[in-house]
């Protein structure tokens, strides 16, 4: 049987259903932040990948893509989304300015609330000093705008895409 820190595969596999329920269900349960921090780690992985190798203005994240775009610099018009400056983003005002945007996409955009890690750096791959955890929304209009405004594009030369590490 192989086994993930202290989780076994059947465990796992048996928790990941508890996933899609609601977060407010839980308390802080080592085994279910685990499972969390393991699903956002791989969605990191999974898009770095396509970032190497696709070109990044392509890319469609969403069926919703063009709304998160346009709201997102109507309300963040100059937000600096190469470098992302984590207290700003997690600072009272930061987040009394990022609650309406984000709740306004509830029941339209899947998982919108659920914790995504970003690169704080566009320039970089994920790692422990470039990662900030997100919601999927914010995770997505930063994204979409480095995709746009081309400051992803750097990342298929600097970066080739690596073989997916096996889970279970």
């Amino acid at each position: 049987m192989a086994f993930i820190g202290d989780v076994t595969a059947d465990q796992l596999l048996a928790g990941s259903s508890v996933l899609t329920r609601p977060a407010e269900e839980f308390s802080n349960d080592p085994s279910v932040e685990a499972m969390w921090a393991m699903k956002a780690m791989e969605h990191a992985e999974v898009y770095f990948n396509i970032l190497c190798s696709v070109d990044p203005k392509l890319l469609k994240l969403t069926p919703h893509d063009e709304q998160i775009y346009k709201t997102f610099r109507e309300i963040f018009p100059d937000l600096k989304v190469d470098k992302i400056n984590e207290d700003e983003l997690k600072s009272e005002e930061g987040k009394v300015r990022w609650r309406p945007f984000c709740e306004q996409f509830k029941g339209l955009v899947e998982d919108y609330s659920f914790g995504t890690l970003l690169r704080a750096d566009c320039e970089g791959d994920y790692s422990e000093e470039n990662s900030i955890l997100t919601t999927r929304i914010q995770f997505y209009a930063i994204e979409l705008t480095r995709n746009r405004e081309g400051y992803n594009d750097g990342i298929r030369k600097k970066y080739k895409p690596k073989r997916i590490t096996e889970k279970l």
